[in-house]
């Protein structure tokens, strides 16, 4: 396959028998703000469509005449190279990739293609996005299905018996400054009111979906996400699901846009809460990275100083904390149980992770499942070992529920919350449409009911996940200490779905660790309450999306399995993101996306532009063919998480021996868990 053909194919796609043309909107002759974004935008696509294009030599021109002068210019340009380099060194190494482009090379020529239809965008997808193209429904769903079957060999042998002593639930807080103007909340905290207005003098260092702007009026995801909780909790009490009087213990960790907020993050969320009068049958617990900085002082840096001989401090504090992307937070909401359990309370067995956006039903799942949320989390699938359809031995340790949207659980709670997208694609989506995999697996996979009533106690079978949400997943201890996962701290989006990868072809004693399908353990998602912050986390979102797929393909070129093997394990939807041209589609979906705003919603798709050069540049740069941060990333960052669990493991042998010092970090460490308590 010649450089050309591709050529000639985004020519295709950027032309008006695909339904587009670019080349109307490249007028150079207009200079305001807009009309710069969206003539270097166009000149982009212009330009990856080769000599042959209409205007191609003003469009190279263009980008060369100003890449000195903007940002955008400059990335504009350089992406295109990156773009033929990679399609080039694909083309070179992979047989299918050249057959695929020739293919519908050949069938553009044909003169065959002409506006949308199935056959067209089904050799498109197979060009640029394989995993969207699927048969049958049905046949799909069950050959899915059979692919995650796990043939039980052994139950748990010691299950989940009491959810409210032996499960830490943890969800996270992400804070960020009311906006400039915004009504201030009447009878605001002191030392809130100063540290927002000490957070107003600094630069922003984190950006996040939706954040709740601390200090504004209004209900909001914390006291949401808690009393519904605490409802639960209380329904359990009443049923019988946990003893009368039971506490749980929730640990709530506080991301923030800017450092100054750390200090207000504790009396805001204690203020909130009293607001909303309290809470019953919680202890809540909320740390920000002062209070993971002091843990690493004060208890975890002395015992792997007098302890752990290969003790990595450096290592350590890069992946032990809260602020920074969502792997960040997403990983120490897991690893805090591993430490609770050492040093706070043995009888933690398990965490359970939630958002707070989301709510157990727990009258209807009693209704449509037969128990409650505390009943499902006695399964003793959650610890059990099997053999997968690989016949791998595999130790199901963790476990997965699924979400049901709040509109759809009146009908039952087993509506998908994510369907099939119905009508043409739009432009962006046609080499690349994430919904398509993503409504396949979540009917196959997380609307799988084991018999009638959702009780899956006596089955010689199960389902493992490898499709799972932020909230509604959780890991035993057990599992924590000896397989060791973690989400890479440079992952901002889908930090749920790469902390399996950790562990992909890392076989323990156990077998290879796995999610256990929670075929009951449903949560209602509650974000239609929160449309105005859904509203604002779109083009985030979308962004996201597009890092994912630059990061997710570097990560499965890290790990030491071939990627061949993952992508096996993880598709349809997780691998997805892992794509043979990763530059290639982000670029092409960007660029796209941004010319059909530039014609339907201008304002908007110039802050779409704005945004995706910021993110997008550092993260070409470092991914271009050839480079992959992610391998020192990786190697990095599993020897910090090794120290932690090391260090636990070394506190745990010396509190049993004794030890005075090691008695004495475990008094410090409870302290520091005390003074975060809210």
């Amino acid at each position: 396959m010649s450089i050309k053909k591709f050529q000639d194919i985004i020519r295709f796609l950027i032309g008006p028998a695909a339904g587009i043309d670019i080349a109307t909107q490249f007028r150079p002759g207009e200079a305001d703000e807009l009309s710069v974004a969206r003539n270097l935008n166009a000149s982009c696509l212009i330009v990856l469509a080769g000599p042959a294009a209409r205007g191609h030599a003003d469009a190279r021109e263009y980008l060369d005449r100003i890449k000195g002068e903007r940002t955008a210019a400059g990335f504009f340009s350089d992406s295109a190279g990156l773009v033929l380099a990679e399609v080039g060194e694909r083309s070179a190494s992979d047989r299918e990739f050249r057959e695929q482009c020739d293919d519908l090379h050949g069938y553009i020529a044909s003169g065959r293609a002409r506006g949308e239809c199935a056959d067209l965008t089904g050799r498109i997808r197979s060009l640029f996005f394989p995993e969207g193209v699927i048969g049958g429904l049905a046949a799909e769903v069950e050959a899915l299905r059979e692919k995650r079957i796990v043939e039980i060999s052994e139950m748990s042998p010691e299950p989940i018996r009491s959810p409210e002593r032996e499960v830490l639930f943890t969800a996270n807080l992400l804070l960020t400054l009311p906006p400039a103007g915004a009504p201030e909340a009447p009878g605001m905290d002191p030392d809130v009111k100063k540290a927002v207005d000490a957070a107003r003098g600094e630069e922003q260092r984190y950006w996040y979906d939706h954040p709740i702007p601390v200090g504004s009026p209004g209900n909001n995801e914390l006291i949401h996400g808690l009393t519904r909780l605490s409802e639960a909790v209380r329904f359990e009490e009443k049923t019988g699901g946990m003893e009368a009087g039971g506490v749980i213990d929730c640990v709530l960790s506080a991301s923030v846009t800017h450092p100054s907020l750390r200090a207000a993050a504790r009396p805001w969320a204690r203020s909130e809460l009293d607001r909303a009068g309290g809470l019953c049958g919680i202890n809540v617990y909320l740390f920000t990275d002062d209070d993971t900085e002091h843990m690493i002082d004060e208890v975890l840096a002395p015992a792997g100083k007098n302890y752990c001989g290969s003790f990595d401090e450096g290592a350590l504090r890069q992946v032990f904390g809260v602020d920074g992307e969502y792997g960040r937070h997403y990983s120490f909401l897991k690893a805090i149980a591993a430490f609770w359990h050492v040093l706070i309370s043995a009888s933690v067995r398990a965490t359970f992770k939630m958002d707070l956006d989301q709510a157990f039903p727990q009258a209807e799942l009693v209704r449509e499942t037969g128990a409650s949320a505390f009943g499902h989390f006695r399964t003793p699938l959650w610890g059990a070992r099997g053999v997968d359809a690989r016949g791998n031995p595999v130790y199901l340790g963790m476990i997965a529920g699924s979400l049901v949207n709040r509109a759809d659980a009146g009908a039952s709670l087993f509506t998908p919350d994510v369907r099939f997208p119905e009508g043409d694609a739009p432009r962006d989506e046609v080499v690349f449409r994430s919904a398509v995999p993503q409504a396949l697996s979540t009917l196959a996979e997380m609307m799988t009911r084991y018999i009638p009533g959702g009780r899956p106690d006596g089955a010689a079978s199960a389902l493992q996940r490898v499709h799972v949400t932020g909230g509604t997943t959780g890991i035993l201890v057990e599992a924590l200490r000896e397989y060791r996962p973690f989400t890479p701290t440079c992952v901002g989006r889908a930090e749920d779905q790469a902390y399996l990868l950790s562990v992909l072809g890392r076989a323990g004693a156990r077998g290879f660790l796995r999610y256990a399908h929670g075929a009951g353990l449903v949560m209602r998602h509650d974000a239609d309450l929160f449309a105005g912050q859904a509203a604002r986390a779109a083009t985030g979102k979308v962004l996201g999306d597009y890092a994912r797929t630059i990061l997710f393909s570097g990560y499965a070129r890290a790990l030491p399995w071939p990627m061949e093997r993952i992508k096996c394990e993880l598709d349809p939807f997780t691998g997805c993101f892992i794509s043979r041209i990763p530059i290639t589609i982000v670029l092409l979906r960007f660029t796209l996306r941004a010319a059909s705003l530039f014609d339907t919603a201008p304002d908007e798709g110039l802050r779409f532009f704005n945004e995706g050069i910021r993110r997008l540049s550092a993260l070409f740069g470092a991914h271009a063919p050839g480079k992959n941060p992610l391998v020192e990333i990786y190697e990095r960052e599993r020897a910090g998480w090794d120290s932690y669990y090391d260090v636990l493991d070394a506190l745990e042998r010396k509190i049993a021996s004794g030890d005075p010092f090691a008695q004495d970090l475990k008094g410090k460490a409870m302290k520091i868990v005390d003074s975060a308590r809210i």
